[in-house]
């Protein structure tokens, strides 16, 4: 018995460590040192902002309103960054080859929920690092 109870924690531990990163994680504002959240852009939904998993990869969640954020994005082969949020707020930055793969977004955040999708315009997998941070 105590065999098999040994197994099942490792086996979901093998299950979570292949899955895909579509487990969003949630940021709520005030934020007073930078928030570095981590994991793997791009998937397999195509998307006028390159290639994105259907799930975003992070929320973030304004608590109060005109809220001054910026938002930096580091990754490899061609990121972009879409953020969706409240009222049909709907925004796509790519990285372009001046940019060395990073993306820069400030900007003054309504009160509400938006979620973070992190892709690829060549559909590819990389590792990114992403920074929030609060003006």
């Amino acid at each position: 018995m105590l065999k098999k109870l040994s197994v099942i924690p490792m086996a979901l531990l093998a299950t979570v460590a292949i899955a895909p990163t579509a487990m969003a994680g949630t940021t709520s504002t005030p934020i007073n040192e930078p928030v570095v959240l981590r994991g793997t852009s791009g998937g397999s939904q195509e998307s006028d902002c390159g290639f994105i998993s259907n799930q975003p990869n992070e929320m973030l969640r304004v608590t109060e309103g005109l809220t001054s954020l910026v938002f930096t994005l580091e990754s490899q082969g061609q990121p972009t960054l879409l953020i969706t949020g409240p009222h049909g707020f709907n925004q796509c930055v790519m990285a372009n080859e001046l940019s060395g793969g990073v993306i820069e977004v400030p900007g003054v955040w309504e009160e509400g929920n938006y979620s973070l999708f992190i892709g690829d315009r060549a559909g590819q997998e990389n590792r990114y690092t992403l920074t929030i941070a609060q003006e």
